[in-house]
Order: structure tokens, then sequence, then C-alpha cells
């Protein structure tokens, strides 16, 4: 199921970004040809692939995880299950680029949300 969430969003960045899969592969130090069976979905790529790959799209590899653009129906139809969330409804991971006061700020947020995350839990 990770591997479909992994090569939707690589997809997608592709095409977001105007890369081709060739330079894609190039800037990942990957053959063109596995990453064509990735994208296909024939391929199943080891973390240090994936690592590759999020590095060439500078893009953090949990953001390419964590998520898909498909819809349920679309997804499901694929995999044949939902996609998987490990965070409760309401909440998103996101990246950014920040200031320090920014990031200093962001950094309390979510140690607020870990923090309810975490006593939910438990209930």
């Amino acid at each position: 199921m990770y591997s479909l969430i992994f090569f939707t969003n690589v997809l997608r960045l592709l095409e977001e970004r105007g890369l081709t899969k060739y330079e894609l592969a190039d800037q990942a130090e990957i053959s063109i040809s596995f990453l064509s069976d990735l994208t296909n979905g024939k391929a199943n790529p080891s973390l240090k692939i994936m690592e590759a790959i999020a590095q060439a799209l500078d893009e953090p590899l949990p953001a390419l995880l964590e998520t898909t653009d498909l819809d349920q129906q679309s997804f499901s139809t694929l995999a044949g299950t939902s996609p998987a969330n490990s965070l409760p409804a309401g909440y998103v991971r996101a990246s950014a680029i920040l200031t320090e006061y920014q990031a200093f700020t962001v950094q309390q947020w979510d140690q607020a949300n870990r923090q309810l995350i975490s006593q939910a839990q438990k209930k």
C-alpha cells in the first residue's frame, strides 16, 4: 500500500515540476527501467531507493508516504484497500521553510498537538 502512495506522489511531483522520469532517475542515480517499474506499480522500492528519489525531488520522504491525492475510490480500486493515515482526523502533516521565529512557534504547536494526540490515544 505504501508503495502505491509513494509512486502516486512521485508521479504528481514529476508533473507539477515538469520533470521527466529520465531526469528523476538520473538525479536519484537509479535506472530508468526500475523507476518505470516503480511508477507503474510493478516494483517495490527499498528505503534507500525511496530516500534517493525523495532527495532528488527535494521532498521529505514522510511527505511522499503519508497521504495521496487520489480520491478514496481510485485508491481503493488500485490498492484494494483504503489509504492509511497515521494521524487522527483533523490533523495533517506539513513541511515548510520558515524563519527561526516561525519555526519556534510551529515547534511549540507540534509539541502541544503531539501531547493532545497521545492523551487521546490513551483513553
